[in-house]
């Protein structure tokens, strides 16, 4: 749930920016911007945030000052015939909803596939030897001039999801397995 909030407040941030030429005044543009991401269709579901939450599409101002047509067919019809259509309406929600689901499923399928097509597996063996990464946030991180990768290191367990138990040279075990995206082969 924190990374949609992430990415929510991302997309507005960017909405933003280019609403506004300097930092000075967002708060006044920040209720457009938020119209402009709520009826904006999301490529993940293929409905707009508005619909998936009020079961109904969302009237722009402009479409109350210039009348479109679905403002124009809802302003003809009398009191039975706007109620019909409005439980129709609602029948029709949850079809829209499954809709929405089953968009976000082939989406997420389509992600998954394009993002395994580009990882390749990485395996490796106990007795290789191998370099391990040295992370910005790490003590070991000495600036930025300092090398990128730390060893050689031996692998001493394979664990399952691909993580490695390595050894310092002397069969000293380092404290915690690490991923092996983290390490990379060390040819002799």
């Amino acid at each position: 749930m924190n990374g949609a909030v992430e990415a929510t407040n991302k997309n507005l941030k960017k909405i933003l920016r280019k609403m506004i030429d300097n930092r000075i005044g967002w708060h006044e543009m920040l209720s457009y911007a938020l119209l402009g991401y709520r009826t904006t269709v999301r490529t993940s579901v293929g409905a707009t945030p508005y619909l998936l939450v009020y079961r109904i599409e969302a009237i722009i101002p402009a479409e109350v000052e210039i009348p479109s047509l679905r403002i124009i067919q809802e302003a003809e019809l009398n009191d039975v015939e706007w109620v019909r259509k409005r439980i129709d309406q609602l029948t029709l929600i949850d079809e829209k909803r499954m809709v929405a689901v089953c968009h976000g499923q082939l989406y997420r399928q389509r992600m998954i596939h394009a993002f395994h097509k580009k990882v390749r597996a990485r395996i490796f063996e106990i007795g290789q030897l191998v370099l391990k990464r040295i992370f910005p946030h790490r003590d070991e991180y000495k600036g930025k001039f300092a090398p990128n990768w730390q060893g050689p290191y031996m692998v001493r367990k394979v664990l399952s999801g691909g993580a490695l138990v390595l050894s310092v040279m002397d069969s000293t075990e380092w404290p915690k397995s690490i991923n092996s995206d983290a390490v990379k082969r060390y040819y002799v």
